[in-house]
């Protein structure tokens, strides 16, 4: 699949895969000097970059399992949404959950975008649903 991708910046970095099986894409942050994010805030860090993705797919923003674990870095509403339509700038809602203040430097991989399917539905509003064996049991429910 070709994705169109457009560098909004001279100092953007296109996405690519650590390995040629990697499902997500390497973002990185457009930024012209080190951004410090604090114990417990969140930052909006620009890539640079913006893309065309096909109608029928979404880009999902992900958190680089490194970072998470070395440092503590997420985005901050957990998986980030591009949908088709979009066309700004893909920018990363960065959140610190250390209680160290962390380090964001030009250039370094802060996220990783996968492009996926999805399903169109229409939802069609009904008085009752049927019924299952596990019931309107929540969280927890089932063991």
């Amino acid at each position: 699949m070709k994705v169109q991708l457009k560098k909004l910046t001279d100092t953007a970095i296109l996405p690519s895969r650590g390995s040629d099986s990697a499902a997500g894409y390497d973002l990185s942050a457009d930024i012209s000097s080190d951004v410090i994010i604090k114990p417990h805030e969140t930052k909006l860090i620009g890539t640079g970059i913006s893309v065309a993705i096909p109608d029928g797919y979404f880009g999902g923003v992900y958190a680089r399992s490194g970072l998470s674990l070395r440092e503590g870095l997420r985005p901050a509403n957990c998986t980030g949404v591009i949908d088709s339509d979009y066309r700004g700038e893909i920018k990363v809602s960065l959140h610190n959950d250390s209680n160290e203040a962390r380090t964001i430097s030009p250039q370094e991989r802060i996220a990783q975008l996968v492009i996926m399917p999805y399903l169109e539905v229409a939802f069609d509003e009904v008085s009752e649903l049927n019924d299952t064996i596990r019931g309107t049991g929540g969280f927890g429910s089932t063991g």
